[in-house]
């Protein structure tokens, strides 16, 4: 709204500072100190709002070491962040923009379906919360809308770089040579459905090749429905894995935090024609914006953390955890990195695999022996090294010091091919 508005006055009056939100490095600077102020100042009265009404977590007792200490904290927390997220990116950013719509829209939708779930377990004392098809419903839906509109909106697209050509000049002698950057930039943009494949040269993945026994022409008329599954199925896989990290005081704020601070990267280099060009990434064109969006994303996250680190003060529950996941998997899908996933998102990668491989194992030792057997003392993974005696905030810290570690590696991935 900010950024209308003084776009607005700047055109009839020369006002002071006025053009700095015509930078995105302004807007996006505002946008974390904003939503980190924000989340700062509501946290405290919405955190005393859901004491008063005893909205607390309902915690069954898993036999873990200082577990039953967190009975009663608030949960719902995730309405902080997502309240700063929305006001600061609502303040600086382009609302016109259709990546930000997208990214609006999914932070709306995810948060409703996380509240109605946080809803059903507090007031209406169902552990179970909204059935879990309710929930894959609801991201279906959302994965449904978000591939179509990827898919025909004509403003989502990519400009590729023009190759090096040859070209003959009336001697007869061939001279090789490369458009600049300005030509480059007056190419035309392409519809596609391609995305990136980390450390490999030629990088880029049409999901037309999904459909190889097609002939080329006809991949066009199905590509559609290969690409909304795969939307749909990282959508849900991310924002359920970050429903599964959130055991831990800090834990899931933390490593979003760190997740949303790379993806801006990533929505910054490719939203800039010069360096997508040398860094030999896809440049996509309008996508720079979401860096204001990142930015009110990682300052909602760290402003979160301030109560929610160890002993938390409120916990984020479904509203915010599923949320938080969801954007980062409809981010990664806009910026065409969503392969890149499993590394960037290494700590919800491997919280859902441990989860995964623990029912698997125990259902097949089951068949087979006829007594279950585990991989993990417990699981997802962070439960297992508490069963083992290592304090809640150790665990914090070194998954977080893990993420960072797979945070420079995606960084990495722009330059090792």
């Amino acid at each position: 709204m900010l950024y209308f508005l003084v776009k607005y006055l700047n055109t009839y009056y020369d006002i002071p500072g006025g053009r700095l939100f015509n930078y995105l490095s302004f807007r996006s600077g505002m946008a974390i100190i904003t939503s980190l102020l924000i989340a700062l100042f509501i946290g405290k009265y919405i955190i005393k709002y859901l004491k008063k009404k005893q909205i607390g977590e309902t915690i069954r007792d898993l036999g873990l070491d200082g577990q039953m200490c967190k009975q009663g904290t608030p949960t719902m927390g995730g309405i902080i962040i997502i309240t700063a997220i929305l006001v600061s990116t609502l303040l600086f950013a382009n609302i016109s923009n259709i990546y930000i719509i997208i990214l609006l829209i999914t932070t709306i939708w995810l948060g409703i379906i996380g509240f109605i779930d946080d809803y059903i377990k507090v007031f209406k004392h169902n552990k179970k919360g909204l059935h879990g098809k309710a929930k894959i419903f609801g991201q279906i839906v959302l994965g449904i809308f978000i591939g179509t509109v990827i898919y025909l909106n004509p403003n989502i697209v990519i400009r590729e770089k023009i190759k090096k050509e040859s070209v003959s000049i009336s001697d007869g002698k061939e001279i090789s040579y490369s458009y600049s950057r300005q030509i480059i930039a007056l190419s035309e943009d392409k519809k596609c459905l391609k995305t990136t494949i980390p450390f490999f040269k030629n990088n880029e993945f049409d999901y037309e090749y999904l459909l190889f026994w097609l002939k080329k022409e006809e991949r066009y008329k199905y590509v559609w429905i290969v690409f909304i599954i795969a939307v749909t199925f990282i959508l849900a896989g991310v924002s359920n894995g970050a429903n599964l990290t959130d055991g831990l005081d800090g834990l899931a704020a933390g490593t979003s935090s760190i997740i949303g601070a790379i993806l801006g990267i990533f929505a910054y280099v490719s939203g800039n024609i010069i360096l997508a060009d040398y860094l030999n990434i896809m440049y996509i064109p309008y996508s720079g914006e979401m860096v204001v969006f990142a930015s009110a994303f990682v300052g909602a996250s760290i402003g979160f953390l301030w109560y929610n680190t160890y002993p938390a003060q409120v916990f984020m529950g479904d509203t915010g955890s599923l949320t938080l996941g969801g954007i980062i998997a409809v981010f990664a899908i806009l910026v065409r990195k969503e392969i890149l996933l499993p590394i960037l998102c290494a700590i919800f990668f491997i919280e859902t695999l441990s989860v995964m491989l623990q029912v698997a194992y125990f259902k097949y030792t089951k068949k087979r022996y006829g007594q279950g057997k585990r991989i993990f003392l417990m699981s997802p993974l962070h439960h297992h090294f508490q069963k083992k005696g290592m304090p809640e905030p150790k665990i914090v810290a070194r998954f977080l010091i893990v993420a960072m570690i797979f945070a420079v590696l995606s960084i990495v991935t722009l330059k090792i091919r």
